[in-house]
């Protein structure tokens, strides 16, 4: 069977920050893909604007390097669990991953999960290590770290023979020994020709294409991106989409397109092993075949994985609703996120009892969170419910999922990490002390453990700890309480303007979450409670003057700095009786039951209900 030597088809995995799109940018701008005057921004991978905030990847996207006379495909895979539905259909497309290791930190948790898709796919892998610079990089103890993952993972003695080249993407160095850094990419490009596969060349055969991911133009519609698996496939060619429900449609391929560096570039014809995006049918969708109308043969749709946590969005229906946002009812929050299942796979959008109510699946917190982010700022108003994890029954055992945690910490702190940890139930499995007075600490927690750990450990260990955690698998439902808040909250009494004296009067009771001037109604959130109970305060109370000496006086005191959190904190943070507000401006935590007797009405019922059990 004869290879085509012209194209290589390559996954680049790694771990968020560990310079992966910093290194593809080193090779685009080495192969000359880029003209010396064309102005390119760093990180020019990261097209999304959430991906250059955070620097982390969440959309799966394609690069073409040309490379002497061969042209090298690279898909940048996000290195999130949380984004596994666009991991594993990436994989698919490739004959080999690129695992981009930090010289100094080593293998993470999230180098892990890919990693392990990649193994089981049967992929060759090569290795750089970055970041080889670095003044504590020690390259031989991370290269031992990979091959004992490697074989952990399940790799086959192949795959455990994997090559490797030691680079720093920051300076555009790489070389085939630590100590040999050279100005030059030209070892990794020949670590990937010489060692990833070439794709089969069965242009001869019929037509098999798979749409891998969608995309979408407003001249153009839909447009699907995917690898030609086997044939050819012509502009103005007559072909059949085999749809997931079995059903058939014909139409006629109106565009191709071929990739060159960031851009597309339209082309008339495609082989076996290119990867191109087609137009020419509206409702084409990730998952289907393309193939010709007299040999229509579908091939298997990737198993993606099932969802593990989920949310409730709610219609906003606090007394600020319709105030900061442009698109409020439930009509157009339920197209927004049926859009959204069209071009993400990992998700699941059900309706509830309630018409203004949708159960929102995903693969975790940052996968969910990252969708109402983006719905906020193209001005969605909603609200939003505390996460719950989605137990599964196995084997007549109630399941529920678990995650791998990896964590580093200055050894002063580990005594407190290890009790929080407790509480949440983890199991610890590693402990390694580096001398230097870090410890790396790895435990197994419930996942509904986890929910709000991320805030109370970045506390806890005063900023200086790490910590990352990863989908391990299902285990058996863990009894009891796991984690949870232990504090209570401080609910606004009433509507109007929180004032410097109502603020300064509630210091002693706990943290402040609003500033003087915000804008308060009855049942909103403004701050911990330092005991387990709620307390309903008065933030609005203004100080009642007798004379012009007392009105001044109040100018001159000072208030504590107040707790401003960002989305995925005001998340994790809820309890079940709690909601977000989220507005394009504005994230506010609130009561569901805005009204005191209310509440104390509701907490007397649940625990007649709880008592009756």
């Amino acid at each position: 069977m004869q290879h085509r030597n012209d194209i290589r088809n390559i996954a680049i995995i790694a771990h968020v920050d560990h310079g992966k799109t910093t290194l593809v940018d080193q090779m685009l701008h080495y192969s000359g893909t880029f003209r010396d005057n064309e102005h390119v921004d760093e990180r020019a991978m990261d097209s999304n604007d959430l991906e250059k905030e955070r620097g982390i990847t969440i959309l799966a996207k394609n690069t073409a390097i040309n490379y002497n006379d061969a042209r090298i495909n690279i898909l940048d895979t996000p290195g999130h669990a949380d984004f596994g539905g666009e991991v594993e259909r990436i994989l698919k497309m490739v004959d080999g991953v690129l695992l981009v290791v930090d010289a100094y930190e080593g293998c993470m948790p999230q180098t892990r999960f890919v990693l392990k898709k990649a193994l089981e796919q049967k992929l060759t892998p090569v290795v750089v290590l970055n970041k080889i610079d670095r003044p504590n990089a020690r390259p031989g103890e991370v290269i031992d770290e990979v091959l004992d993952l490697f074989i952990e993972l399940g790799a086959d003695d192949e795959q455990l023979e994997f090559p490797v080249v030691y680079a720093s993407a920051l300076n555009g160095t790489s070389g085939d020994e630590p100590e040999e850094q050279n100005d030059t990419m030209d070892p990794i490009f020949k670590l990937i020709m010489n060692n990833i596969p070439a794709p089969l060349d069965t242009k001869e055969e019929p037509l098999q294409f798979q749409v891998t991911l969608l995309d979408y133009n407003d001249y153009l519609g839909r447009i699907g991106v995917g690898r030609v698996f086997r044939g050819s496939i012509k502009v103005g060619q007559q072909v059949s989409l085999m749809k997931k429900d079995g059903s058939v449609k014909n139409f006629r391929v109106s565009k191709l397109f071929g990739f060159i560096g960031l851009k597309r570039i339209e082309i008339q014809e495609a082989k076996a092993g290119d990867i191109i995006a087609l137009a020419g049918l509206e409702d084409i969708n990730v998952g289907e075949t393309v193939c010709p109308p007299d040999n229509q043969e579908a091939m298997e749709i990737p198993r993606i994985d099932e969802p593990t946590l989920q949310m409730t969005f709610v219609v906003n229906n606090s007394p600020f609703a319709g105030r900061e946002g442009k698109y409020v009812t439930s009509r157009q929050i339920e197209e927004r996120l049926l859009t959204q299942l069209e071009t993400d796979v990992s998700l699941r959008v059900e309706p509830t009892d309630s018409p203004d109510a949708f159960t929102v699946s995903g693969r975790g917190e940052l996968h969910l969170s990252i969708l109402v982010e983006n719905m906020r700022r193209e001005g969605f108003e909603l609200q939003l419910s505390k996460p719950k994890v989605i137990l599964k029954e196995i084997d007549g055992q109630v399941c529920e999922p678990v995650e791998r945690v990896q964590i580093d910490t200055p050894e002063e702190y580990q005594g407190g990490v290890m009790e929080s940890i407790g509480y949440r139930k983890g199991e610890m499995q590693d402990m390694v002390n580096d001398g230097n007075g870090q410890v790396r600490l790895e435990f197994l927690v419930p996942s509904r453990g986890l929910i709000g750990y991320s805030t109370e450990f970045m506390t806890q260990t005063r900023g200086y700890g790490i910590l990352n955690h990863t989908f391990d698998g299902y285990a058996p439902l863990t009894k009891g309480q796991v984690g949870g808040r232990r504090e209570g909250v401080l609910v606004s009494l009433d509507k109007g303007k929180a004032s410097t004296y109502g603020i300064m009067n509630l210091e002693d009771r706990g943290t402040i979450f609003v500033e003087p001037g915000t804008e308060v109604y009855e049942g909103m959130i403004v701050g911990e409670h330092n005991r387990e109970n709620d307390l309903t305060v008065n933030i609005t109370k203004e100080k009642h003057l007798t004379n012009v000496r007392s009105a001044n006086k109040d100018t001159t005191n000072t208030i504590k700095k107040t707790r401003k959190m960002t989305l995925e904190e005001a998340i994790e943070y809820l309890d079940d009786d709690e909601y977000c507000e989220v507005t394009p401006e504005n994230v506010r935590l609130r009561k569901k039951y805005l009204n005191k007797n209310e509440r104390e009405k509701m907490a007397k019922q649940k625990k007649l209900q709880n008592a009756d059990i």
